[in-house]
């Protein structure tokens, strides 16, 4: 199937990077970096050019909208899916008008995050 999709994981809890890390463990997926924060978000972004970036909302030092925003200035084609708790409608909200692609809510279901994730690859590359 082509080239993998290369992704990097943005997160600041280890057990939640790890948990994305195993669902993305097929061979369709690379994983190329992770972050805990959205400052090192924005950093490995521009080091590794992902095709796709999970972001968390809730952060430490920069949250992931300003991450998100700050990644779409440097490239209008990053596809971002925000990863978000129950309760944070609003944020997700926000982080849409950010120009995320999409959403996923934790407790995470493999099989919903690879759906959500192909979606917006997909819309994302056939706007581009």
């Amino acid at each position: 199937m082509g080239d993998a999709i290369r992704v990097l994981i943005v997160d600041d809890a280890i057990f939640m990077r790890n948990m994305l890390r195993d669902i993305f463990g097929g061979e369709e997926f690379e994983i190329v970096g992770e972050a805990a924060n959205g400052v090192e978000a924005v950093e490995k972004f521009q080091a590794l050019s992902p095709d796709l970036v999970t972001m968390d909302i809730v952060m430490p030092f920069k949250s992931g909208i300003d991450a998100t925003r700050e990644i779409l200035q440097l490239d209008d084609k990053a596809t971002i899916v925000m990863c978000s708790a129950l309760g944070q409608e609003s944020l997700v909200i926000e982080a849409i008008d950010a120009g995320a692609a999409d959403f996923i809510v934790k407790p995470f279901k493999p099989a919903d995050v690879q759906r959500v994730v192909r979606k917006a690859l997909t819309q994302g590359r056939a706007g581009a």
